[in-house]
């Protein structure tokens, strides 16, 4: 494959996680070296991705506006994902996989 290429997003496993303004915790599920991230919510979602399973999340992680999605780059090492919302309750979805285009 040529340098700067890219491949398509190939999906493992999701797993969704019910977040509030309180940090939520959940191990991902599947495999791969990147992470999709939909907020399913009505509200801006912050996360952070890691090897620990009680990972600390806060609102100046990495956001994610309601309705959208961010296809992350996560390496080989990790294994949970932590989610917080700036207001009410939500679904926010995990989907580990490979690839870089979405």
């Amino acid at each position: 494959m040529a340098t700067g290429s890219t491949q398509p997003f190939r999906p493992a496993g999701t797993v969704g996680a019910s977040a509030s303004t309180t940090g939520a915790n959940v191990a991902l599920a599947g495999g791969g070296q990147a992470v999709l991230v939909y907020n399913a919510s009505a509200s801006v979602a912050f996360f952070r991705l890691g090897g620990a399973s009680a990972l600390s999340v806060g609102t100046s992680d990495t956001p994610v506006p309601p309705g959208s999605r961010m296809l992350v780059d996560a390496g080989p090492f990790v294994t949970n994902a932590a989610v917080v919302l700036s207001s009410g309750t939500g679904t926010v979805y995990f989907t580990r996989g490979d690839g870089d285009a979405y």
